[in-house]
């Protein structure tokens, strides 16, 4: 009894929180705004790019076909994760602050787990698009249909949002202590889970364990096909139709190289080498900067993509 009523009261105190402290940011105000302007450049390109794909696939019907839709919903998480993040941390920067209110870290934790979440179910939902049109093209239309392509794009979203509620619920009605610093630049589960002072945050890490448990499976899903894929593309006879297969998929698989490793790096990086100025690289590294280069990996070879692009800008030159 004695314990409950303790916790009872420990989860009014953490109720009570009315807003956590971010990663202090540096020091001087110089410094500050240049993190302002550092950001606010990766932000308008992230911006520009994933735009300027989500105009080209759009307005282009050349386009639609299933993997430009998958890359039209990457475009659109990508814009959704870096929404989530970069401008609060932008406003802190000119603001001198590092507040964010409880109910602003909880929109955080939901938004930006949602968006990782589904971005890692679309790129191996990718994986099988590509595995299906080199190894079996002439099944191409029937296993990959619009009907099919609209219902593996919603599970990847609504698998995000699944995801993301779980956690969130779980996390934020865990008794939190009294100091309320968030060891990050954005609100995140591992840095939330610090500040609890019950054992009851072992929930949340049998939640994560369930969770790296399904992200493993989708790496195997994204390994399989993929191992498939170079089979087939070393027996095409003719040197121009290897290049061509493997241009198809070199971008995807950059993007998610970069997605893996980024991500893999911010978590499992050993505890001695951490620090509040390395934690803030890494987390910018795996958080920031994937989705402000994605863009820029898949239009840098696609040719399609690029003759696409470049009619949308003489398009909109002329009607000016």
């Amino acid at each position: 009894m004695a314990e409950e009523k303790a916790e009872r009261q420990q989860m009014a105190n953490s109720s009570s929180i009315p807003h956590f402290l971010l990663l202090p940011l540096p020091g001087t105000r110089q410094l500050q705004l240049l993190h302002f302007c550092l950001f606010l450049a990766i932000y308008l390109a992230a911006l520009l790019g994933n735009g300027l794909i989500i105009s080209t696939i759009a307005s282009d019907h050349h386009l639609h076909t299933p993997m430009y839709f998958f890359l039209f919903n990457l475009a659109l998480l990508n814009l959704g994760t870096m929404s989530t993040t970069v401008p609060k941390s932008m406003a802190n920067s000119l603001r001198n602050t590092r507040d964010i209110s409880y109910a602003g870290c909880a929109a955080q934790v939901l938004f930006f787990l949602s968006f990782i979440t589904a971005e890692f179910s679309l790129l191996t939902t990718m994986s099988y698009d590509r595995y299906v049109a080199i190894c079996r093209p002439l099944h191409y239309e029937t296993l990959l249909s619009s009907r099919i392509c609209v219902h593996l794009a919603a599970a990847a979203w609504a698998s995000g949002a699944l995801n993301a509620l779980l956690h969130t619920s779980n996390t934020f009605s865990l008794p939190l202590c009294q100091c309320n610093a968030v060891d990050q630049f954005f609100c995140e589960i591992p840095h939330i889970l610090k500040l609890s002072c019950s054992t009851s945050y072992l929930r949340e890490l049998w939640l994560l364990v369930v969770s790296v448990s399904l992200a493993f499976v989708c790496f195997l899903f994204i390994v399989v096909p993929y191992v498939q894929i170079f089979r087939a593309v070393l027996r095409i006879p003719s040197q121009q139709g290897r290049h061509k297969a493997f241009a198809t998929c070199l971008p995807h698989l950059a993007v998610l190289s970069l997605f893996l490793s980024t991500g893999f790096f911010a978590y499992l990086k050993p505890p001695s080498i951490s620090s509040p100025s390395l934690d803030l690289v890494v987390s910018v590294l795996y958080s920031v900067v994937p989705p402000a280069v994605n863009p820029l990996i898949y239009s840098l070879r696609n040719q399609e993509l690029k003759a696409a692009l470049s009619k949308l800008i003489r398009g909109c030159f002329q009607k000016q």
